[in-house]
């Protein structure tokens, strides 16, 4: 992987560059906890490779990228950054954008602070409001707490118990990987992101989808609300899925190539 440097705070954010180099540039943006590993393994970039130019990150804290144990270091203003940063390092003006979860939370910012550097956006699993109690309510209270005094071996433990059905090896595997300390500043400084203005939102100007789980308790009412209020905006929720398993149902992976296949065809 290459790394981008954030020149706020020098954090490196990791990133690697697949597909087609003369094809639409496409940014794929993963959620809490993971790494840019789930768009090769949920078939994401098989699907895109042969017509984008697809652009892979590790959000800082996981991953290749930099941790820092600072609950400062994760405000939305230094996550922007990191992308813009890798936008710039690849020589990309404006991109089409694909996030998840956090990552579907990071594009939303960007695309309100730097409208210039988005053409498109599917936001999946995300909406535009307070985040305040969201990944306790995604995994546990406390979440924080654990990760900070138990590690990550204890996190997923917790969680594993909490559970209806236990945590796959993939995804504890992946989860094991991260520096709990660092995960722990990057939980609390989610817990106190306010989200952004509704007038924010409304003034989104590019082609936006949004799409959900039908069973996605957790961020269903805040993603069908933010869908709302952008101009234009689609909306789509995908039946029987929940917030853990949308971004990998074969059906997340068809609709980003629909609809990116949409937008790239219109000239957007």
């Amino acid at each position: 992987m290459d790394f981008a440097i954030n020149p706020v705070d020098g954090v490196r954010i990791a990133y690697t560059v697949t597909g087609a180099s003369d094809g639409p540039p496409v940014l794929l943006v993963h959620g809490s906890l993971l790494s840019h590993q789930i768009w090769r393994t949920f078939g994401y970039v098989r699907a895109l490779r042969e017509t984008y130019r697809v652009i892979l990150v590790d959000q800082r804290g996981h991953g290749r990228s930099d941790a820092p144990r600072s609950e400062d270091a994760y405000g939305m203003d230094r996550v922007t950054a990191d992308l813009v940063a890798v936008l710039d390092a690849v020589d990309v003006r404006t991109v089409h954008y694909v996030g998840y979860s956090f990552g579907g939370r990071s594009g939303l910012h960007l695309a309100v602070a730097h409208p210039g550097r988005v053409a498109s956006a599917l936001i999946g699993g995300a909406g535009a409001g307070s985040q305040r109690g969201a990944l306790d309510s995604l995994f546990f209270d406390g979440s924080a707490d654990v990760l900070a005094e138990r590690g990550m071996a204890g996190f997923v433990d917790e969680w594993a118990a909490r559970r209806r059905f236990p945590v796959d090896s993939g995804t504890r595997a992946a989860f094991l990987r991260n520096d709990s300390d660092a995960l722990a500043a990057y939980f609390r400084a989610s817990d106190a992101d306010p989200g952004l203005p509704d007038d924010a939102v409304r003034a989104l100007s590019v082609p936006m989808l949004f799409s959900v789980g039908s069973r996605d308790v957790q961020r269903i009412a805040d993603t069908r609300r933010t869908a709302a209020l952008v101009p234009g905006a689609e909306y789509v929720e995908l039946p029987g899925y929940d917030h853990a398993t949308a971004v990998a149902a074969p059906e997340a992976v068809d609709l980003t190539r629909d609809w990116l296949g949409r937008v790239t065809s219109a000239g957007m």
